[in-house]
């Protein structure tokens, strides 16, 4: 274990309240780095793009500086392939509509049912529009694993865009996406990776990957709501963008449409500044490892491989604890050896609880999970579950404890005990 747990507590205002937030895998608490450079902009640099005065140039810089951390964060090449927006929804609706432009009649998508519908549905309606064929991988029910060979199948269709998620929503599955990436290339498709779910979890390298687009959100890495996307440059400056006519004609400006939320991009580079200080704190024992970088981009890849070995810890308890409950079903992969083909997020139904009124009997013991099918319908769908009220979502990260754990497991027990008897 790597990480000492009560220093990365204190990073986190709202750790001070004394509730378990299990609800992570919908969005994370904030860190005060994040506050800070929020609040500093507000105050300091708060004005529009491109003014001939100081708090605009302050602004613009302080973007930049954003745009280039998460350049680093990714590992992307240059900072201009990073498209700064809303949330992941937005900025994937408005590259599909500039990718459409480019679909034939008859063109084959590809989509997955462990995906979150945010990578299914704009691509669906872009089918819809142009005429194309759509292709639904499947996965297999019995551990909530991406169907490889049904992929590969549909690989033969030589697809133009394949869209896969890094890591499930809804089960914590992490897919193949190097390999998947690299069959999907070999069949001449572009490759667009949602990887919201995996971000907080685990290093990310674009380059590494080959993908042509990959997408994640700030506040589900300790940051603001601020969606971050990734793109080759020569496809951001090939594509047409749905732009009003003074806007940039050059990526990324030419896709971030309307006035930015700078305030918020401010806090998506302190959210960075916080893994930053991760990986030199903590991170020193990821050396070896992370030697094919340099600079701030290795010490980004030391802090998440520090995450995700303090998070294997956290995976190993919560199945530990939840196959102690009696009637309790888990969903995805519980083997304690594939640990690393999930993040820790786990869902499950309880006998005798409807998923809502499970997650409100949590509540009223201090504990925050989300029920339903949290946007990745495909998957409740496949599992049979959602006209039952879906999964109960718990999702921890790793500023959650062992002993949070442990007590989840106590209170699910005690639940359980009193749903039998």
């Amino acid at each position: 274990m790597t990480l000492n747990i009560q220093k990365i507590r204190n990073e986190f205002p709202a750790l001070s309240r004394p509730v378990l937030f299990l609800d992570n895998p919908g969005g994370t608490q904030i860190t005060r780095r994040s506050l800070d450079r929020i609040h500093d902009y507000l105050i300091n640099k708060n004005a529009n793009h491109g003014g001939a005065f100081e708090t605009s140039r302050l602004s613009d810089n302080l973007v930049e500086e954003a745009r280039q951390a998460a350049a680093d964060f990714l590992n992307a090449e240059r900072s201009d392939e990073i498209i700064f927006g809303p949330n992941m929804t937005s900025l994937t609706f408005n590259i599909s509509r500039a990718l459409a432009r480019e679909f034939n009649r008859g063109d084959t998508i590809v989509v997955t049912r462990l995906d979150h519908d945010a990578n299914i549905s704009p691509w669906l309606l872009a089918a819809e529009d142009r005429g194309c064929r759509v292709w639904w991988v499947d996965f297999h029910p019995e551990d909530c694993t991406l169907d490889v060979e049904d992929f590969k199948n549909a690989m033969e269709e030589n697809p133009r865009l394949v869209a896969l998620g890094y890591a499930s929503n809804a089960v914590g599955t992490i897919n193949p996406v190097k390999e998947l990436t690299a069959l999907a290339h070999r069949a001449g498709a572009l490759v667009y990776i949602d990887a919201v779910q995996y971000a907080p979890h685990g290093p990310i390298d674009v380059k590494d990957l080959d993908c042509d687009f990959l997408v994640c959100s700030a506040y589900k890495y300790f940051g603001p709501h601020e969606g971050v996307l990734y793109g080759r440059y020569d496809l951001l400056d090939r594509l047409r963008a749905y732009r009003v006519r003074p806007a940039p004609a050059l990526p990324p400006g030419k896709f971030e449409t309307g006035t930015g939320n700078f305030e918020h991009m401010a806090g998506a580079l302190g959210a960075l500044e916080y893994f930053e200080w991760i990986g030199k704190e903590f991170g020193s024992e990821f050396r070896e490892i992370t030697d094919d970088y340099i600079g701030r981009r290795r010490v980004f890849k030391q802090a998440m491989h520090a995450i995700r070995a303090y998070e294997f810890e956290i995976s190993r308890t919560l199945l530990q604890e939840l196959g102690d409950v009696n009637g309790l079903t888990l969903y995805g992969i519980t083997d304690n050896r594939q640990l690393e083909q999930r993040v820790p997020t786990f869902s499950f139904t309880l006998q005798g609880w409807f998923p809502g009124e499970l997650a409100g009997e949590l509540d009223r013991q201090g504990i925050y999970t989300w029920n339903g099918n949290f946007y990745a319908v495909a998957v409740t769908e496949r599992l049979g579950l959602e006209g039952n009220g879906g999964l109960l979502r718990s999702g921890a990260v790793h500023y959650n404890t062992l002993d949070e754990i442990r007590h989840f497991g106590d209170v699910l027990r005690k639940i359980a005990h009193k749903s039998v008897h």
